[in-house]
């Protein structure tokens, strides 16, 4: 529970400031990263649906009127895919999204970007190099967000709850968006059955964070779309995350890193 008053106590410190501070031009409601897993372990089809879930979203009314119904009436988005450590790619830069024109703008941007798929999977360096996209973007916004996606555990790289307890400290939110939908043939070894659970007490934190979860390819574009409004519009979601209420994790957050230690021959 000590973090989650860190985390209220930094926001609550940092905003008044770091808003002030910006000309009017600069302020948004929202500097949102979408972090995006293209680990070998999310299969061409399933990269192709979170694509276009992302896509639709921006395209969709209910997301550009939470947008445009704002504070500001403006958010500020950048995408980025991640895989393993040092493999990272911002494929589409920081943009203000403020209504129609601008969201199909962005979304047009992202559906020409070309897909990727790289090795391993660490959440620990994905968050690390979100949480520096922050500094000097040209944007001043009320809330910082990383919107995490993704269908393993980390299993290189830092612990991530290191690197979320620092972006925690900063004023920064972490989301999660744990894909569950089958096993992948590539790695099955490195997944586990119960990632939401570890999404919730190792990968998010932060003021409001919250996970939503996709368990079948056609809840992708849905889920996105309801994540982004719940972020877009700073709302609480209906069920609190047990994680919130919970003094210790209910799973071994250096799970991934055990697994691919065991699978190399180690104890």
């Amino acid at each position: 529970m000590q973090w989650i008053l860190r985390a209220a106590a930094a926001l609550i410190a940092a905003l008044p400031a770091h808003a002030a501070a910006a000309p009017v031009d600069d302020v948004v409601d929202i500097e949102l990263v979408l972090a995006v897993d293209v680990s070998w372990s999310m299969d061409h089809d399933e990269q192709i649906l979170q694509r276009q879930g992302y896509v639709a979203a921006f395209l969709h009314p209910d997301v550009i009127s939470a947008i445009e119904g704002g504070d500001w009436g403006r958010i500020a988005v950048t995408y980025v895919e991640w895989a393993g450590s040092g493999l990272q790619q911002v494929q589409v830069p920081w943009t203000l999204v403020d209504g129609r024109e601008s969201a199909e703008a962005f979304a047009a941007r992202l559906a020409a970007a070309p897909l990727a798929r790289l090795r391993r999977t660490s959440i620990s360096s994905a968050l690390a190099f979100s949480g520096t996209l922050f500094e000097r973007n040209g944007y001043e916004g009320f809330r910082r967000v990383i919107d995490m996606s993704g269908d393993g555990p980390n299993n290189m790289g830092a612990p991530v709850t290191h690197e979320r307890d620092k972006l925690i400290e900063a004023g920064v939110t972490v989301n999660g968006l744990p894909i569950m939908i089958r096993r992948s043939s590539y790695d099955p070894f490195f997944q586990i059955s119960n990632l939401d659970v570890y999404y919730e007490d190792c990968v998010i934190g932060g003021f409001g964070a919250f996970v939503v979860v996709v368990t079948d390819p056609g809840e992708f574009a849905e889920a996105i779309r309801r994540k982004l409004i719940l972020e877009i519009a700073g709302a609480q979601p209906s069920v609190v995350p047990t994680q919130l209420l919970s003094r210790e994790p209910r799973i071994d957050c250096l799970i991934g890193e055990k697994l691919w230690q065991r699978w190399r021959g180690g104890p």
